[in-house]
């Protein structure tokens, strides 16, 4: 699957948007107030945003609720049908753009959308583009069992099991390397 370059910033920044949320309610959020947000979208290098708002925190958390639901869908029906209120509801205008030194490439919310709409449009775009390519299975999980961040598998085989083999999958590839050692010499 071709993957351009402002679908896969689109796919960093919703995997990175669905990551913020707590895991559950002991867990801090991810973004907290508006500086947290303001830094998220400086972060995500989100263009065409003025200055946000709590209105704006309040609404991307929502989106980002949404976005969850698309990577806990349990098949691709499940998944277009939420992509496909998601971007309806953010008023999506395709356009093309060639901007900050990017060469041409289609931004799909309108000029002048809140961050939230932004958000919704772009990213669920890059979203659907899995769906309509028969790859939804890329959207998953971390199979960690205390960590159930998101990630998109990009990887050839379709085998990626954690959002990062350096952190969960070593952990836990050591944890079971030491309980099988533990049982030969027990």
């Amino acid at each position: 699957m071709l993957i351009t370059h402002d679908t896969r910033c689109a796919l960093d920044t919703v995997v990175d948007l669905v990551n913020t949320a707590p895991e559950d309610e002991a867990a801090p959020e991810g973004l907290p107030d508006v500086p947290a947000l303001a830094e998220f979208v400086r972060n995500h290098e989100i263009s065409d945003v003025g200055v946000v708002s709590s209105a704006d925190l309040s609404d991307v958390r929502a989106v980002r609720a949404r976005f969850a639901a698309i990577f806990a869908a349990p098949d691709s029906r499940s998944a277009a049908g939420l992509i496909n209120e998601l971007v309806a509801a953010a008023s999506t205008t395709p356009r093309l753009t060639d901007h900050d030194g990017y060469d041409w490439h289609v931004h799909y919310y309108a000029p002048g959308s809140s961050v939230a709409d932004h958000l919704a449009a772009d990213c669920g775009m890059a979203l659907a583009f899995f769906v309509v390519a028969g790859e939804e299975e890329r959207l998953r999980r971390c199979e960690a069992p205390d960590c159930r961040r998101a990630f998109v598998d990009l990887s050839r085989n379709r085998s990626r099991r954690y959002c990062d083999s350096r952190t969960c999958g070593n952990r836990l590839h050591v944890a079971a390397y030491r309980a099988r050692r533990k049982e030969a010499t027990g």
